[in-house]
């Protein structure tokens, strides 16, 4: 079994302004002075507090059954469902991981939303989002380069609560992986504290592919991301 721990400076991330503002939903015509600078500020108060951590466990024991569109992974069987499945169906190994920005920029959000200012904690709320998920691509990266080494590639990650797969199975999730995991706790409803979290898995194998996401296999409607990179495609 192999695992790796990363820690992220957030100037590693390499967030822009424009991208906040795009995911915002505001374009060239629109009034943006302040939203830009709400944003530049919410990214340099991101910079000082954020504690981007990620880390993944590789599990060799794998087996993938197609009647019922299963996953079982060191003995923990996953109703993973027919989209993940398929994605992951030439799997021979797959890395567990979790990957969060820390707590902070969470309770931030929350404090502004409640002092009456809900644009300053929906901007963070959303840099939050952001900041997670671009340290897991960097974490991804560096899974890919390292099971290239021995021929392999791997898969799309896919979360509980995404593409038909049960956020309650977050909980089987969490077994493979230690207590305090990135410092992340489940609740019992499922959910990750901190909230600005991620888990799930990647699939390793010679024959796997990585393929482009596509917002239309996603049940995720309310997805800040959602159309972005289907647009970035038809371009």
């Amino acid at each position: 079994m192999t695992e790796a721990k990363f820690q992220y400076a957030f100037r590693d991330l390499g967030i822009t302004v424009s991208q906040i503002e795009s995911l915002l939903g505001y374009d060239e015509n629109g009034e943006r002075e302040i939203v830009q600078y709400m944003i530049e500020e919410a990214l340099k108060e991101s910079e000082q507090f954020c504690n981007i951590r990620a880390e993944y466990k590789i599990y060799n024991e794998v087996i993938l059954a197609n009647p019922d569109k299963s996953l079982t992974v060191n003995n923990i069987h996953f109703n993973i469902q027919n989209t993940v499945f398929r994605q992951l169906k030439k799997t021979e190994s797959v890395a567990v991981f979790v990957c969060t920005a820390g707590g902070e920029i969470g309770r931030r959000s929350r404090e502004a939303m409640m002092d009456g200012d809900p644009l300053k904690g929906y901007i963070l709320d959303v840099v939050g989002s952001v900041i997670v998920d671009v340290a897991a691509d960097l974490m991804q990266e560096t899974l890919a380069k390292s099971v290239l080494q021995s021929g392999q590639k791997i898969t799309n990650r896919y979360s509980p609560g995404y593409c038909g797969w049960s956020v309650g199975e977050q909980h089987k999730l969490f077994q493979l992986i230690p207590d305090n995991f990135c410092g992340i706790r489940l609740t019992q409803s499922s959910l990750m504290d901190p909230v600005k979290s991620v888990s799930g898995i990647i699939g390793i194998g010679e024959h796997v592919k990585y393929k482009d996401y596509l917002c239309i296999y996603c049940e995720m409607t309310d997805c800040i991301y959602r159309g972005q990179k289907d647009q970035k495609k038809s371009r």
